[in-house]
């Protein structure tokens, strides 16, 4: 879960098939609303989205979110995975969890494997759960003289770590159809809604570099790409950024 400064912008991208979010749709360039105050990476499939509650509550009581006649309004926006094959699928995040988050948000260092919203996450069920191993929260940084762009994934994928000398994996159990990464990139660039949406394009160039197979019909794979506008900065340089660091936090979580 990350809390963005004031003033952020933010766009995104779902390039899987069956994906799970909340408030998306704000996130097109074409729509109004230009500043997003909070990203949730979660597990617990659909049902862990209600943990994006506890991080509205903690803004609303902060007075954070776009300004309307009637007060704040908290923009959070949600991205879950599918983790319930593992544990207890009655045990899930929701609004205390998130509230929780908001208050120890910015304390650690984040963590590398099956922790947070990675807690569940596996890969490598191309061929079946039986053949699924640990995923988990990756993170990685990159910075360019003044520029910074940094990444945190959640892995919980179908596949394997990219092979160019591997043959096609095809998935051929049902669950691998139980799979979705997500992700979030920020930069500290002055960048507007329509780059961001370019940067997180490029977050999936990263996924594609690091997994196969990547962005099937049956998971959610998205990433939200956010610039908080403290650097001047060339798109094409943070794009390219933006593609390693995700591609590493991947790399780090599968162990390469």
């Amino acid at each position: 879960m990350a809390l963005l400064p004031a003033g952020t912008v933010a766009s995104g991208e779902v390039r899987g098939g069956a994906p799970g979010t909340r408030e998306w749709a704000l996130l097109d360039p074409r729509r109004m609303v230009d500043r997003v105050d909070a990203v949730v990476l979660t597990g617990g499939s659909a049902f862990g989205l209600a943990a994006c509650d506890g991080v509205v509550r903690w803004c609303e009581e902060r007075g954070i979110g776009w300004p309307t006649s009637a007060g704040p309004v908290p923009i959070v926006v949600g991205l879950v995975i599918y983790d319930l094959a593992v544990g207890d699928p009655k045990v899930r995040p929701g609004p205390a969890e998130g509230y929780a988050a908001c208050l120890s948000a910015g304390s650690d260092v984040p963590q590398i494997g099956p922790i947070g919203a990675g807690t569940g996450a596996t890969v490598g069920k191309w061929q079946g759960m039986e053949h699924a191993r640990p995923g988990g929260l990756g993170s990685a940084l990159a910075r360019e003289g003044d520029v910074v762009v940094a990444a945190l994934v959640v892995v919980n994928a179908t596949g394997d770590p990219y092979d160019p000398a591997s043959l096609p994996r095809l998935p051929t159990k049902p669950s691998a159809v139980e799979a979705t990464t997500v992700g979030l990139v920020v930069t500290n660039a002055k960048l507007d809604k329509a780059a961001c949406r370019l940067v997180s394009e490029a977050g999936h160039d990263g996924l594609a570099r690091a997994l196969d197979p990547v962005h099937t019909h049956a998971d959610g794979d998205a990433i939200v790409a956010a610039a908080t506008g403290e650097a001047d900065a060339e798109l094409a340089q943070v794009r390219q950024l933006g593609a390693w660091v995700v591609e590493r936090a991947v790399t780090r979580v599968l162990g390469q």
